[in-house]
């Protein structure tokens, strides 16, 4: 694993061939502002296979995802850490369902996950929060 960004709560790793480029600071900016500098954060980029195989493991569902967010701690609504797990290829894929760039794509998927780590489920509220937080970074 080759962690690509490290500061203060907040840890950005991947186990990819090839790492992604991106905007590290911009995550850390997101993470903050969703989830408070105090959290601790762990966003790690993987394959299609390691995704499969937690997605089979932790809710059942035998196939790959784009991400999986797992609050590491018991408290589901007062979380204090967390990892998001997000895969790539999947994600460049879904994007065009969006009609997103991968990359858009990728901050939008992020900030879900952030916001599932919060303790919400889909639905209007949890999409209202998102839209605030995705207008407020032009995402």
């Amino acid at each position: 694993m080759k962690i690509v960004f490290d500061k203060d709560n907040f840890m950005i790793a991947s186990t990819l061939k090839k790492t992604p480029k991106f905007d590290w600071v911009l995550f850390d900016n997101i993470k903050n502002k969703v989830m408070g500098q105090n959290y601790e954060l762990s966003l790690t980029f993987i394959g299609k296979k390691r995704m499969r195989d937690l997605n089979r493991v932790h809710r059942g569902k035998d196939y790959t995802t784009d991400i999986l967010s797992f609050p590491l701690d018991d408290l589901k609504e007062k979380s204090q850490m967390g990892e998001i797990f997000i895969n790539i290829d999947k994600a460049t894929q879904k994007s065009k369902d969006f009609e997103r760039t991968p990359k858009n794509y990728l901050m939008f998927l992020f900030i879900h996950g952030l916001f599932h780590l919060k303790g919400h489920d889909h639905g209007d509220t949890m999409e209202k929060k998102e839209v605030k937080v995705r207008k407020l970074f032009g995402i």
